[in-house]
Parts: C-alpha cells; sequence; structure tokens
C-alpha cells in the first residue's frame, strides 16, 4: 500500500515500510524555472560599466555561482529547507537586476561589542547576528 503526505512542495510516500521523498512537480518546476532565468538573465547580462571584459567577467560569475549553488542544494529534502533556498535565489535574482550588480550586496552588522568569546552572552550575540543576515546572503558564506 502506498500511502502518500504532502507538505511543502514535498511528498512523503511510504512503500514498503520506508519513507521516500520526492520533490512535487509544482516545486521542481519552480526550482527548474529559477534555474532556467538565471541562465536567460546570463545571457542577456550587461555590465555598468559597458566595458566587454567586465560584461564576460559578471556573466561567468552568474553562471558559475547558479551551477555551484543549486549543485550544492539538489539532494535537500527539507520542505522548509527547500523554500528558504528559494527565496533566496528570488531575493538575488531580483537585487541583482535592480542594482545591476551580479554580487551580493555587502551587509554591514554590528561587532560583537564588548561579549567575552565565550558564554551565554556572546552565543546570544552570535544568534542574532544570523538571524539578521539577509535572505539573499545565507548561502555567500559557505559558498566563497
Amino acid at each position: 500500500m502506498n500511502h502518500c503526505v504532502r507538505k511543502g512542495g514535498i511528498v512523503w510516500r511510504r512503500a514498503r515500510g520506508c519513507l521516500v521523498l520526492k520533490m512535487t512537480s509544482v516545486a521542481r518546476q519552480e526550482v527548474l524555472g529559477l534555474y532556467r532565468r538565471i541562465f536567460r538573465i546570463a545571457k542577456k547580462w550587461q555590465s555598468a560599466s559597458g566595458q566587454m571584459e567586465d560584461t564576460i567577467k559578471e556573466k561567468q560569475y552568474i553562471i558559475n555561482e547558479a551551477k555551484t549553488l543549486f549543485q550544492k542544494n539538489k539532494d535537500l529534502t527539507d520542505p522548509e529547507l527547500i523554500k528558504q533556498c528559494i527565496e533566496e535565489c528570488k531575493a538575488r535574482v531580483e537585487i541583482g537586476l535592480h542594482y545591476h550588480i551580479p554580487y551580493p550586496r555587502p551587509i554591514h552588522l554590528p561587532p560583537l561589542g564588548l561579549a567575552p568569546q565565550c558564554g551565554r552572552t556572546f552565543r546570544n550575540q552570535e544568534k542574532l547576528r544570523k538571524l539578521s543576515k539577509p535572505a539573499y546572503l545565507r548561502s555567500y558564506d559557505e559558498v566563497s
């Protein structure tokens, strides 16, 4: 007996006593659509400086970044993580198109202050720094 449970774009199927995970066609189509959109953007990309060398470098960066991140995340199974990755991708695309810069915009978080390098205060400040990181930079530190 096959029993399916749908959770946030993911289908959990029970087959012969074990759970098998499969991305629903909606989530899969959204991810593939984003992938194609990124490559279409890269194909038409023009650098803000207008110089051919910059345009070639930026196009190559867009392609390499997309391949790296999509390859890294291809085996994700958690619906929430998949949703976060989709939102990050959308945010990075929109910011890149708006500012006409393919690279992630830097953020300036306040320093850790005077907390000692160990203890509860330091852990709380680290947690707050992680929570304050924008969606479009979540995977940037992991890849670069």
